[in-house]
């Protein structure tokens, strides 16, 4: 069975994912015929902060007004450093006023985000929806071939794999990861709290890395604990009480007594960038493209970047009379994606090894950089717009403009 769209202007999203999804409404919204294809996903109980950016492209696409009554904004980011070190950083307030933003981010639990993105695919009439699997993924000069699990194949012009870290997209264009592991461990669940969070996202610095705090509605917040492997071990193994006792003790109680409020979640720490975030017909979005540790909150908000990109391109060729997945969509794509991901990828990296490491000057070196965000408004200002999101380059949906 075929897709009832023309290939020549269909495009074939892989993966249920946020990404995957967004992909799906961005393509659409830029007039292209999309192909949704993904088996139906199982619960996610982790939370996504939602840069202003990516909020300005949920609202692009219509999808903000119902994600909003379940998103807390994040005004205040503050660094705390909770290390031992002979030389400490000063304590930090970033405040998104400073930029004339309401607020840097919105967090959010996963179902909802993900119930409303479903609720917008299923109402487009410009997507198809297949629950299904992928079997096979052939690249051919001029369409690809997809054979699914259910029998049907389908032929489009154009894929776009968001098909999660471990891509059958990916590995079927042949496009390698260049991979680096940390001895470290993302411990993450939500967590009700005695005092309101104020909508501030604290953050303090330890020798595993960072215990960040991040506000959702109501009085509860989201932690994700980065610690060594062992002790991640330990701390899923606690009852309930037991871990939200640990946990109100490495946030110095400053939010009150603690309750586990959702199942807990842990993952091991690694960077993962594709050599090539496209070849031939298939581009990569997401996971598919590039993995970075739970620092500075980039994960899905790069993928949002990946789709409206990729959307902005395709549908650009499109209306031009182009080939929607020849050589000029995908290697601009390439081109316009690896600066933004490199960058932060680097960026993270640096600050994770800072923590990890106990070299006394590399630690000075982190605390005075601080101790100039904290005196020089310029400066900090500075690093918070390219926190929030690319300064340069930056696609339209992202600015808030529809394609």
């Amino acid at each position: 069975m075929a897709s009832r769209f023309n290939a020549g202007r269909t495009v074939a999203v892989v993966g249920g994912g946020a990404s995957g999804l967004v992909t799906a409404l961005a393509l659409a919204a830029g007039g292209l015929h999309v192909t949704f294809v993904a088996p139906r996903r199982a619960p996610d109980p982790r939370t996504t902060a939602l840069m202003d950016g990516s909020v300005k492209a949920l609202q692009a696409l219509g999808v903000w007004p119902a994600l909003l009554p379940n998103a807390a904004p994040l005004r205040v980011m503050r660094l705390i450093d909770g290390t031992r070190r002979l030389l400490r950083a000063p304590e930090v307030d970033f405040r998104a006023g400073e930029l004339g933003l309401d607020a840097f981010a919105w967090n959010l639990e996963n179902e909802p985000l993900l119930a409303a993105l479903d609720a917008a695919v299923a109402g487009h009439a410009g997507i198809e929806r297949i629950e299904a699997s992928v079997v096979t993924v052939t690249d051919g000069p001029d369409a690809v071939r997809i054979e699914l699990d259910d029998g049907r194949v389908l032929n489009v012009a154009l894929v776009a794999a968001a098909d999660g870290r471990n891509s059958p997209c990916r590995r079927a264009a042949g496009i390698e990861m260049r991979m680096r592991e940390y001895p470290q461990v993302a411990v993450t669940a939500t967590l009700a709290h005695a005092r309101p969070h104020g909508d501030i996202s604290t953050e303090f610095h330890t020798e595993t890395g960072p215990f960040t705090l991040v506000p959702l509605p109501g009085e509860r917040s989201s932690v994700v604990c980065v610690v060594s492997p062992r002790e991640a071990e330990q701390l899923m193994a606690l009852d309930a009480d037991a871990f939200a006792r640990v946990m109100e003790r490495k946030a110095h109680s400053i939010l009150g007594a603690m309750r586990l409020d959702s199942p807990r979640g842990n993952f091991p720490l690694s960077s993962r960038t594709a050599t090539s975030f496209a070849r031939g017909r298939i581009a990569l979005i997401g996971e598919a493209a590039h993995i970075i540790p739970p620092i500075g909150a980039q994960g899905l908000n790069l993928g949002i970047r990946d789709a409206a990109t990729l959307a902005e391109l395709a549908s650009a060729a499109a209306n031009s009379g182009e080939d929607i997945g020849g050589a000029s969509v995908t290697e601009a794509y390439e081109r316009r994606r690896r600066a933004d991901v490199e960058s932060r990828s680097f960026a993270v990296d640096l600050f994770n090894r800072s923590l990890l490491s106990g070299f006394v000057p590399l630690a000075g070196l982190r605390g005075f950089g601080l101790w100039l965000l904290g005196r020089s408004p310029l400066l900090r200002r500075a690093v918070m717009r390219e926190g929030v999101g690319p300064t340069r380059d930056v696609p339209r949906l992202l600015a808030g403009e529809r394609l």
